[in-house]
């Protein structure tokens, strides 16, 4: 049984795994959606691409921003981790 999904619905599928680099499965199991729709609309849009100048920068700024994300993931690890050492050490301390 198929369903009819709003553009707009697609976009945001499509930006939540490009942009912000959900997995198919997470996408999954929290809209529904098929892992194969996803994957069509995520192709689709790369495809767009190609041809339209709008959806290409769109497309750059997502891929910047998943970048940017990940970088930034080390160091709020690193953080967490001298935080709880910190945390460690000042119980040893007293």
């Amino acid at each position: 049984m198929s369903q009819n999904y709003t553009l707009e619905f697609k976009k945001k599928i499509v930006r939540l795994h490009e942009e912000e680099g959900r997995t198919y499965k997470s996408i999954t199991a929290e809209y529904g959606v098929s892992k194969a729709a996803i994957s069509a609309w995520c192709k689709q849009f790369r495809e767009e691409c190609q041809t339209s100048p709008e959806s290409k920068a769109e497309y750059d700024n997502m891929k910047e921003i998943l970048k940017l994300k990940r970088e930034n993931d080390e160091p709020r690890k690193e953080v967490a981790f001298l935080k709880k050492a910190a945390a460690f050490f000042a119980k040893e301390i007293d």
